[in-house]
Formats: C-alpha cells, sequence, structure tokens
C-alpha cells in the first residue's frame, strides 16, 4: 500500500476566512485550541436566498463556459449568524473551464505539508447551478497557519455556521458548499442506489459527481455501488504544543487524514476514469463521497482559479 500523508501547510491567503483575513502569525485571527472533533450542529435551511438564482452554461466543443450570480436554487440557512458573520450577495461569475485533460501529476487544492508552499488554496469546483465548491477552511490551530493544522471544515471543532447543505458565506457574500449540497442533490434527481447525476464542474474541467458509480468503471450494465475515498485516520496523537495541538487524530485537522492507496475505491483526488451516464465514452470523473474527504482536495488535470485572492469571482 502506498501512504501519502496529506497534512497542509498553508502560507498565503486562506480558501474561507470565516472572520476575514488573517492576522499576525499568517493565522486567521482568532486563536483556536480545540484539538477535538465534535458532531456538526448544521443551521436549518429554511429560508429563501436574497436573489434568485441565475446561471447560463455553453458549450464549445470540450470547452464549457458558466456565467451566474453564485446564488443557489434552494433554500439557505440564517446569514449572518453565531459562527458566520457574512451576509450572502450576488456575484458575477463568468467562468470559461479548461478542456479537461489528465495532467503528469496532480495538483492539490492546498499546498502539501513539506512541500514547497504554492499559491494560495484553490476552490474545487462550481456547481450546475454556478455555487462553488471548497474544501478548506481559513481557521488554524493556535491561530497560526505555519504550523500547517489547519482545522477541517465539516470536523467540528470549530463552530463555522454551516447551514444543512454544509454550506456558508465568505467575506464578499460568496455562498460556497464545504460538504455534500444536500438540497442541490435532491433537485438534480439523486437517489440512493442509483448512479448519480452529474452536479458541477471542476477547476480543471472535469465532471463531479456525488457517491454512487458503476461497479465496472468501463460497463455501463455493471451494477450500482457507493465508491469510497481512500484515506483514512492516523493512528496515535498528533504532536503537543508548542508544534502542535495534541489529542488523537480524529478527524478535527486536514493533517489528521492520510492517503492509503487501494483502501478504497477512489484514488488520492476521490475520482477514476470510468463511464458515466453523461460521458458514455468514458473520462476522468470526481466523485463526493460520504466519508473524508468529501469533497476532493486534488485535481487530476490542470485546474484554473474560480475565484480571486481576495474572495471575489474572477474575470472571465
Amino acid at each position: 500500500m502506498r501512504f501519502l500523508i496529506i497534512g497542509i501547510f498553508v502560507v498565503g491567503i486562506g480558501v474561507v476566512w470565516a472572520q476575514g483575513p488573517g492576522k499576525g502569525k499568517g493565522g486567521s485571527g482568532r486563536k483556536h485550541q480545540a484539538n477535538q472533533a465534535k458532531p456538526l450542529n448544521l443551521l436549518p435551511a429554511d429560508e429563501d436566498p436574497p436573489a434568485k438564482s441565475k446561471v447560463s452554461i455553453s458549450r464549445d466543443g470540450t470547452v464549457i463556459d458558466v456565467q451566474a450570480n453564485g446564488i443557489p436554487n434552494h433554500k439557505v440557512g440564517a446569514f449572518p449568524n453565531r459562527g458566520n458573520p457574512h451576509t450572502i450577495e450576488e456575484q458575477d461569475f463568468d467562468i470559461v473551464f479548461p478542456e479537461p485533460k489528465q495532467a503528469k501529476q496532480i495538483t492539490w487544492t492546498m499546498p502539501v505539508q513539506g512541500q514547497p508552499p504554492g499559491g494560495p488554496p484553490m476552490a474545487f469546483g462550481m456547481t450546475l447551478d454556478g455555487v462553488l465548491m471548497e474544501a478548506g477552511s481559513g481557521e488554524f490551530w493556535n491561530g497560526d497557519r505555519r504550523l500547517g493544522w489547519n482545522y477541517d471544515a465539516i470536523g467540528g471543532a470549530v463552530s463555522l455556521g454551516l447551514d444543512e447543505n454544509y454550506a456558508h458565506v465568505q467575506p464578499g457574500g460568496l455562498y460556497h458548499y464545504h460538504g455534500l449540497p444536500i438540497a442541490l442533490m435532491k433537485r438534480r434527481g439523486f437517489e440512493e442506489g442509483k448512479h448519480s447525476p452529474m452536479i458541477g464542474l471542476a477547476a480543471d474541467g472535469f465532471p463531479i459527481y456525488v457517491r454512487f458509480g458503476y461497479a465496472d468503471p468501463k460497463d455501463s450494465d455493471s451494477k450500482i455501488i457507493e465508491l469510497t475515498p481512500s484515506f483514512q485516520l492516523k493512528k496515535g496523537e498528533r504532536p503537543a504544543p508548542p508544534n502542535g495541538p495534541g489529542g488523537n487524530y480524529d478527524g478535527a485537522f486536514v493533517a489528521d487524514y492520510e492517503f492509503v492507496e487501494g483502501s478504497g475505491t477512489l484514488d488520492e483526488c476521490n475520482g477514476r476514469f470510468c463511464v458515466t451516464p453523461e460521458y458514455p465514452e468514458g473520462t476522468y470523473a470526481y466523485f463526493m463521497t460520504e466519508e473524508w474527504p468529501v469533497i476532493p482536495r486534488a485535481f487530476r488535470g490542470t485546474p484554473i482559479r474560480l475565484k480571486n485572492e481576495g474572495f471575489g469571482p474572477t474575470g472571465g
């Protein structure tokens, strides 16, 4: 088995700052001391968003252009709230997704610990409703991102004010998902035990599905199975302060997990090469999963940035 430690070490701006850009020691401005994962306390999604969802998708060969205002076509939680001080606002997305091609090496949405830091963390993809999907949070143990102990957005150690769609709001009003977009899945016709409908596009142009696919990746007549990630919690305890938060590896932090090749049906990008209803000739496809990482943490192709470093949309 091949093990890949994916503890994250980040310099630069974080993906999601629940309380605004970092301060001090390169951290989020909030010096969290929590080191235990907890069940999420999700807010009821029973409010209408502040505007109607608008999205236009056009295709030119293998290139897809998405214009959207970033507003979901479903009810949302109450924002601002105690864990998230921001208000949902319309965005101005005009994104030309690249032709999907396998790259020579994968690209992580956040720099991998032990490797030279890259640019700011990346949004993973966009739903067909024009709402971004992001894996990472901008919260770090002791407020210091240099140590690499990034709180997992759905680990529950730090409250980020997520609603029942595992979503909340960035500075600038950007509503975005950190986990399974439950209401969107229902609206797209997702059903347990059936092949997932396509729900979005990754930043490298490959399609995104949820949980269920064909048992034989090359055979659409094979039975439907739930696809599983190949990430597992590490065993033992984290480094003790001041070099780490201490406590058992339990999912509170991104660095609590490691990739164990062959332990699931999906690769380190939470995807595989396969046929799907939309791509009967075959494609590489990502699958959001029930278990961590839920939203993939790496790209098989070459991604573009779906938003700028100031949390707003990218240009056309």
